[in-house]
């Protein structure tokens, strides 16, 4: 294409737009004084070919382009390169998502504005970002420490390039507005390799965008720096140390279970440890450990990714989540054949774990020899270190707290009185005694309290040392073991 005409072609994507926008159908190749040649997968589109020549009053010339390939060359068009639509339907390599922030073309105003929010995020700690699309227009929140906050409203006329712009991001298809979407993308920001996971959801409005920030650097991957007592680490340490044994991690979704398998991974990865994960999603890339993340729409889950990978000769394997019969099931006959397993459930408590294993099926004779450790955990906001003073100590039957502190708000922590967020950790050993309970078939509560009687300290008393010892407040306490 010569650059007379690459200079025409380009202005025929101010009136091409809307409908480049809306249908994803076509793409302009090459533009004359009197016609326009497109590339279309389907050229006996009459109706689009009279709407085209009424838009630009010129001919209309289709050219028949394979499907993939004008996809392709859609999307590289919405990444705002010029020359992008040439080079995707010739086949050379386009723009790579991996690029910093600031290298995008200066002159598209949304990029620069995606740019700008997530150079923001980042920069402010933020975990995700929310693009909310309403009848007035598009909500952006970000997460704070666990918390919402609004950060702008922009006009509804943005909404469909600033989503399809995060799609194109993401390789998601820009096209399907119809169904639940899930993406990454890799982004250098300020010199820092920032992994970015991008969720899709039909609304009411449009299609809602989730983005999960993944800064490593943020992420201490250190189980000192967790937040468990000398007593808990000790015993924690203890269980990842053995070379067989089943560990689960129990709370809600967002409480930090997959961080605290991460640093347990991390602390006893070695040369001589096969380690190997199932996950879904990978949240962070571990060096020296095999991370493989499953597809249900190809027929690799939990189960069957699980199966295979106990062919692979592994020491340790870490399950992302048991959430059927089948995965615990592996799970736990692995455990009993010389593996140490570490994975996550959705239960409230330590001691409620086994009831939700047994409910799943497992016989109470394999959970009784395969169980080692059961965490449970939740997180909870840190009081700034620049703004707290001491406060008057609250009066709980059920929290014994000697002293407290809050947070007065400053800049450093955005007026919040809150910067960061530690861990409420409630460590149940499977100790002799609790084994004999589970082949006895005894509920949640009776082996909770068995559990308290060797020593466990519930998530509520946890929460009550830490905000005696000034790291969290009593209400953040409260709120997070309300249920508890």
């Amino acid at each position: 294409m010569t650059n007379t005409a690459r200079k025409k072609t380009n202005s025929t994507y101010a009136g091409f737009q809307n409908a480049l926008y809306n249908q994803y159908q076509f793409i302009p190749l090459e533009e004359s004084e009197t016609s326009i040649s497109i590339g279309v997968a389907d050229v006996a589109d009459i109706h689009l070919f009279e709407l085209l020549s009424f838009v630009s009053g010129k001919k209309i010339v289709p050219v028949s382009t394979p499907e993939p390939e004008l996809r392709l060359a859609l999307s590289r068009i919405l990444l705002d390169d010029s020359d992008c639509h040439a080079q995707a339907l010739s086949g050379k390599k386009g723009p790579h998502n991996g690029q910093s922030s600031s290298a995008a073309p200066p002159h598209s105003p949304v990029i620069d504005l995606i740019n700008k929010i997530i150079g923001e995020a980042i920069d402010s700690g933020a975990s995700d970002i929310h693009f909310e699309p309403f009848e007035t227009g598009l909500l952006i929140r970000m997460r704070y420490d666990g918390l919402l906050k609004e950060f702008d409203t922009l006009p509804e006329a943005k909404r469909p390039e600033i989503i399809s712009r995060i799609k194109v991001m993401a390789a998601l298809d820009i096209a399907e507005r119809r169904k639940p979407q899930d993406g990454r993308f890799r982004i250098l920001h300020n010199e820092k390799d920032i992994d970015i996971r991008v969720s899709s959801l039909p609304t009411h409005y449009g299609e809602k965008i989730v983005l999960r920030i993944l800064d490593r650097s943020r992420v201490l991957l250190d189980l000192s720096f967790l937040g468990m007592g000398d007593k808990n680490l000790t015993i924690m340490k203890k269980c990842i140390a053995r070379p067989h044994g089943l560990i689960l991690l129990t709370g809600p979704t967002g409480s930090g279970k997959t961080t605290t398998l991460y640093a347990a991974l991390n602390h006893i990865k070695s040369e001589t440890l096969n380690i190997s994960t199932v996950e879904d999603p990978i949240e962070y890339d571990l060096p020296g450990i095999n991370q493989t993340h499953i597809k249900p729409d190809i027929g690799l889950t939990f189960a069957s990714c699980l199966r295979s990978l106990l062919r692979q000769d592994p020491n340790v394997i870490m399950i992302g989540e048991i959430r059927d019969k089948e995965t615990a099931d592996i799970a736990v006959r692995a455990s009993l054949t010389g593996h140490l397993v570490l994975s996550t459930l959705h239960t409230n408590d330590s001691a409620s774990a086994i009831t939700r294993l047994q409910d799943l099926g497992i016989e109470k004779f394999l959970l009784s020899s395969s169980l080692t450790l059961i965490i449970a955990q939740r997180l909870v906001r840190k009081i700034c270190t620049h703004c707290k003073e001491k406060t008057t100590a609250p009066h709980n039957g059920n929290m014994a707290i000697q002293a407290s502190y809050v947070g007065k708000g400053c800049p450093e922590c955005n007026m919040t009185g809150y910067k960061g967020r530690i861990g409420l950790f409630e460590l149940l050993y499977v100790s002799d005694t609790i084994q004999q309970m589970i082949l006895e078939n005894k509920n949640a509560a009776g082996i909770a309290h068995a559990a308290k009687l060797e020593g466990l300290k519930t998530l509520r008393e946890d929460g009550a040392d830490k905000v005696t010892s000034g790291m969290t407040t009593y209400e953040e306490v409260l709120r997070e073991t309300s249920d508890v």
